[in-house]
């Protein structure tokens, strides 16, 4: 019984303590807001409401300060003040990093200190502070939170295949969204070249948009599609996996082409050059051989002649001195029969240049001959402006002499006697014409 007692009046005695604690609290300040996370699309113009209740009803003169603050949502992340306002005169203090785009609806008297916030970004998902402080009421809860979520569509996400794409080796396709708030999830799934659905070997592995395969083989090739959401939409990307053997790779197979066409060009041109050494060592001593042919074909000096030993000279006698000269003498016959035989094929190809030569020429000619004749044409025209020019000339010496006579007969009459009878006729040249009458 006594036991029962004792515990009994300890339940009295912590009924009676948190009854105090609760009349305690209910005579201090209160800040609250309502949700703890409030979510809202990118862009939207939303409202963050505040109240409070402070322990005693407050009068006009009394000063209440209102402030609000953002933190990011990492841990860790540095608080920044949004604004400050002061009953006192009605002031609000906007900081410049969100001055136009945040604003207070304030109501002291009835405990209300709403945050407005126009055109949000990703850059406001943040936990925000509501926190209110009255002189003399600095007990109870003076500041309460909620965290701001921005809700963005994940953007079109980027598929990649990291690796060789070969028999037996391991890639991984990977896809990100750049972004997407909150984080978006990704998903894979297969199809085979028919494009059918198909499940994914037993090994392969799918997490955060990382899928990786295993001792990849033809029957891996296909098409894999990516599939990032969150709780506004989704997004998806594809990508081609065609698997092929070592052998098969591209690059390999360029680079040994690309070498065998070099060496092949390399080959061709020292061909080239070897060909184009041996036609002008063969030109050079094909001119050394005409030399020759020139300088055997001199008349000999002083009357001695040019015929080795055993060879016949000028009058068709045979020097037979020194001894043994008939044999050098055919030796040195059937060496200058091979030579000769040599330079004649030699000789064949540079008659062949030279008719060409030969062609060209009478080309030439030809159009020498034309030019001849325009000359020739000249000349006549010449010839008859030449007999023109003297038929002239004759006229003009008719003229001449015809005027002489002329004056020579006027003197003539003034020489005469003034009596009538002694007056004689002038003498007329035999070779003199007739004179016209012009007046006539």
């Amino acid at each position: 019984m006594k036991i029962i007692k004792i515990l009994t009046m300890e339940g009295r005695i912590s009924s009676l303590a948190l009854l105090c604690l609760v009349l305690s609290g209910v005579g201090a300040l209160q800040v609250n807001i309502p949700q703890e996370v409030y979510e809202h699309a990118r862009g939207d113009n939303i409202t963050l409401p505040c109240s409070f209740s402070p322990k005693a009803p407050l009068k006009g003169s009394e000063l209440v300060v209102i402030s609000w603050s953002a933190e990011g949502a990492q841990a860790g992340a540095k608080e920044t003040l949004i604004l400050t306002y002061y009953s006192a005169g009605a002031i609000t203090d906007i900081k410049s990093l969100y001055e136009g785009r945040v604003s207070l609806d304030v109501d002291v008297a009835k405990g209300r200190a709403n945050l407005k916030l126009s055109s949000i970004t990703l850059a406001d998902n943040k936990v925000f502070e509501c926190r209110v402080q009255i002189p003399g009421d600095d007990e109870g809860k003076p500041a309460d939170t909620a965290r701001l979520v921005v809700l963005v569509a994940p953007s079109t996400p980027i598929c990649k295949i990291q690796g060789k794409a070969e028999y037996g080796q391991n890639i991984n396709l990977t896809c990100l969204s750049e972004e997407g708030s909150p984080p978006p999830t990704y998903k894979w799934e297969s199809r085979d070249v028919s494009n059918r659905p198909r499940a994914a070997a037993p090994r392969t592995t799918d997490k955060g948009g990382i899928m990786s395969l295993f001792n990849i083989s033809r029957d891996t090739s296909g098409f894999y599609i990516c599939t990032s959401s969150n709780k506004i939409r989704s997004a998806t990307c594809n990508v081609t996996l065609s698997v092929m053997p070592p052998s098969m790779n591209i690059g390999s197979t360029a680079g040994i082409i690309g070498g065998v066409v070099a060496a092949l060009i390399v080959l061709i041109v020292v061909i080239y050059c070897c060909c184009c050494r041996k036609k002008k060592k063969e030109d050079e001593y094909a001119m050394g051989v005409r030399e020759e042919e020139y300088r055997d074909k001199e008349p000999a000096l002083n009357g001695e002649s040019r015929h080795a030993d055993g060879q016949e000279d000028r009058q068709g006698h045979v020097d037979a001195s020194p001894a043994g000269g008939g044999d050098r003498y055919e030796e040195r016959s059937e060496r200058d029969y091979d030579r000769r035989r040599d330079n004649d094929d030699r000789r064949s190809d540079y008659d062949d240049r030279r008719s060409d030569y030969d062609d060209r020429r009478s080309d030439y000619v030809d159009r020498r001959s034309d030019y001849d004749d325009r000359r020739s044409d000249y000349d006549d025209r010449r010839d008859r402006y030449s007999d023109r020019n003297e038929r002239y000339d004759s006229e003009r010496r008719y003229d001449d002499e015809r005027r002489y006579d002329d004056r020579r007969y006027d003197d003539d009459r003034y020489d005469e006697p003034h009596d009538d009878h002694e007056r004689e006729p002038p003498r007329v040249p035999a070779n003199k014409p007739t004179r016209r009458d012009y007046d006539d």
